[in-house]
Formats: C-alpha cells, sequence, structure tokens
C-alpha cells in the first residue's frame, strides 16, 4: 500500500466491489441500446432511446446520445459522406 500511496480502507471496499453500480447500469443501457441499433441501424439515438425504455432500460435522449456518439453507432441516413479527394478532377 505504501508503494501506491493510498490508503488501505477505499483499496478493500474497491476489491470488494470494482464494478459500481452506476457502470453497471451503463452497460444494460449500451447493452440495450446496441440491440436496438442491431435491429434498425437506421434509427437514430433517440428512436433507440425509446426501443431501450421499451426493453425495460429507461434513460434520457441526452444519455442514450452519449453512448451512442461514444460508441460510434450512427444512423445509416444521417451522417453525409464526403468525398475526399486526393487530386483535383479537371
Amino acid at each position: 500500500m505504501r508503494v501506491l500511496d493510498i490508503a488501505r480502507q477505499p483499496y478493500y471496499r474497491w476489491l470488494a466491489c470494482p464494478v459500481t453500480n452506476t457502470e453497471l447500469v451503463d452497460g444494460y443501457r449500451a447493452d440495450a441500446l446496441y440491440n436496438a441499433h442491431r435491429d434498425d441501424p437506421e434509427f437514430g439515438y433517440r428512436f433507440l432511446a425509446d426501443e431501450a425504455h421499451a426493453a425495460g432500460e429507461p434513460m434520457t435522449e441526452r444519455t442514450a446520445w452519449k453512448i451512442c456518439s461514444g460508441m460510434g453507432w450512427w444512423s445509416a441516413f444521417s451522417k453525409n459522406k464526403r468525398r475526399v479527394s486526393t487530386a483535383r478532377e479537371f
């Protein structure tokens, strides 16, 4: 413990329960959003939040956006694919 320079009590508390309740809830929410996105990849985060709510994982749209954007789950129709060319076309 002296090497890490931390107190013993928080370390043993973390050792007894390394996954917090918040992390567990976020994991369940991400799983519900992923299942909805896998079924219908053309829908955005608002619809995915509604689908997750129907599956038993209620969350706000902001939370759904945060999870979806962090994981890179975008609607199939929302992003414009810009064409990047290395040489000019004449």
